[in-house]
């Protein structure tokens, strides 16, 4: 059974990689996926974050009728 990732669990691993990174605790031989997978949690949290806004948005509009 495969659980939705969230948004918090996506920055937190972002967070990780990034930190990795920085103190140079990633080989040059997985820096390509590390890299990679940064990439892709950006891009969810991106979209999570338009998402939310967008229905932020739509209640708002609701309420003010």
């Amino acid at each position: 059974m495969s659980k939705e990732r969230s948004y918090e669990e996506a920055i937190k691993e972002l967070e990780e990689i990034v930190e990795n990174i920085e103190e140079g605790e990633i080989g040059i031989d997985e820096l390509a996926s590390k890299i990679k997978k940064a990439s892709t949690l950006l891009k969810f949290c991106k979209d999570k974050l338009r998402n939310t806004e967008q229905d932020v948005e739509e209640i708002l509009k609701e309420l003010g009728k």
